[in-house]
């Protein structure tokens, strides 16, 4: 694996324990409510999509099990259309699916270094 791509999935780990803590205790309620923690959250989506569109494609093909295209996808409407982006798709997306984006990228970290 690159050197870069190690630093690269490194920040993202960051990035997605960032927006875990802060959503740690927070219902969709809270989250909803709470204009400062949405904005924090959705600033984390857009690094975390942001660092992922600069992974080499050879480390991106060889994980096909890491959604890659769709976090990026994620990050354009976040950055771009943030008036009309969905914020419980923010909620669940944090509280679903970044525990399990975590744990992938941990492996590829442990099985490629």
């Amino acid at each position: 694996m690159l050197h870069r791509d190690i630093v690269i999935l490194n920040k993202i780990l960051s990035e997605i324990s960032i927006s875990i803590q802060f959503m740690e205790n927070i219902t969709n309620d809270e989250f909803m409510s709470n204009e400062l923690l949405k904005r924090a959250v959705g600033m984390t989506a857009i690094n975390i999509g942001e660092l992922v569109k600069n992974l080499s494609y050879d480390l991106r093909e060889k994980y096909t099990n890491v959604p890659w295209k769709q976090i990026s996808g994620f990050r354009d409407i976040a950055a771009h259309k943030y008036g009309t982006l969905n914020m419980n798709d923010v909620y669940i997306t944090v509280k679903q699916d970044f525990p399990d984006l975590k744990f992938r990228i941990e492996k590829i970290l442990e099985n490629d270094q």
